[in-house]
């Protein structure tokens, strides 16, 4: 049993960071769609409802990874954390950026004020999706540390090619995921323009990701990480087609399906090391000397056991509430900024006028 929860957490961790990627990946892509893909502030408003009943709940995943790293491997999360101090510091920049976008958008009553929240939103969901591709990058392809699980090199030394290419291949995916999610969640021309963006440039969008966990595989070499690599490439292929094909649940699934394959072929190369030392192997943190005493991992479990079942099952319900598409036609018409808001505040017996922006978002 000593030997057998390390190895249980590791796949739980591995596990709870997939269920991050698949659920906040496509938030942070709807949030740089509303720049990319938008043409107008109708589009913007419903790629934003599509997200407005589930992101909050979605980032809840990203606090129980780290939170789970905290409890399960502790000098992992103590060598990983102050190593990155400076791009997870960016990384929450972002995402409080992001959520304080996505709450303050609708209550201006100027087109600048949106406008601004806007960017705030792409930019912050950008910052974040690039900024944990990095530090999952760099945990599973080593740090300069020294025997005591320190930071070699300054504060900058943590960055490499291998954090760029993480960098992009969590933006790429998040990317092309919301574009799939959009296409299943929307009708009209934000569901064309999304399902025209997924293919054919998913492709382009989702290179990086794949050329991440190809490397690792090739320099690890393990059996297990061969098969899940070739079951991603299967799954992407599949994907492809059915993108191309305008068949929006089922490229979603085959989405899915590659980065589930994709986060396994990738913690199973890292395997049985969570953290390399690109100084010396003999410093590498591993399973089974960052992991928490065998008590600890043990009342973990017994609370993941109870836990994580109620938290799937409340979010699976989440999602079946809201599962119906969006139309723009559907989102109530702003009314004009200006000297317009006044008067039309001054609705009879104090009712609010249709279509305030308090009700868009």
């Amino acid at each position: 049993m000593a030997g057998f929860l390390p190895i249980l957490w590791f796949i739980l961790i591995a596990v709870l960071w997939t269920g991050y990627l698949f659920l906040e990946g496509f938030d942070l892509g709807v949030g740089m769609h509303m720049l990319v893909s938008a043409r107008s502030e109708n589009d913007r408003r419903v790629m934003l409802n599509t997200i407005g009943p589930v992101w909050d709940g979605n980032e809840v995943w990203l606090l129980t990874a780290g939170g789970a790293t905290f409890a399960a491997f502790p000098f992992w999360y103590a060598s990983l954390f102050s190593a990155l101090y400076i791009p997870l510091i960016v990384v929450l920049l972002g995402l409080i950026l992001r959520a304080v976008a996505i709450e303050y958008r609708g209550k201006g009553n100027s087109q600048r004020w949106v406008d601004v929240w806007t960017w705030c939103l792409g930019l912050g969901s950008f910052v974040s999706a690039f900024g944990i591709g990095a530090g999952l990058a760099l945990t599973s392809t080593g740090l300069p540390l020294d025997k005591n699980g320190d930071l070699v090199g300054g504060p900058w030394a943590w960055f490499n090619g291998y954090a760029v290419l993480g960098g992009l291949a969590v933006v790429g995916f998040a990317l092309v995921h919301a574009a799939d999610f959009l296409a299943l969640k929307t009708e009209g021309p934000v569901r064309e323009r999304a399902a025209a963006f997924a293919w054919p440039w998913g492709i382009l969008c989702l290179l990086p990701i794949a050329l991440w966990a190809i490397d690792l595989t090739v320099v690890s070499g393990h059996p297990i990480a061969w098969v899940t690599l070739a079951v991603g490439v299967l799954a992407l292929v599949w994907w492809g087609w059915e993108a191309r094909a305008r068949k929006e649940g089922l490229a979603f699934l085959g989405l899915g399906i590659f980065l589930v394959a994709g986060v396994a072929t990738i913690f199973e190369a890292m395997y049985p090391v969570v953290l390399p030392s690109t100084l010396d192997r003999a410093w590498d943190l591993t399973v089974t000397n960052a992991s928490s005493s065998t008590y600890t991992l043990g009342v973990m479990s017994v609370v993941a056991a109870f836990g994580v079942p109620l938290v799937l099952a409340y979010q699976a319900w989440t999602y079946w509430v809201f599962r119906g598409r969006l139309r723009g036609e559907a989102i109530p018409p702003i009314i004009a900024f200006g000297p317009a808001v006044a008067t039309a505040a001054a609705a009879p017996d104090g009712a609010a006028p249709h279509g305030s922006r308090g009700s868009a978002e």
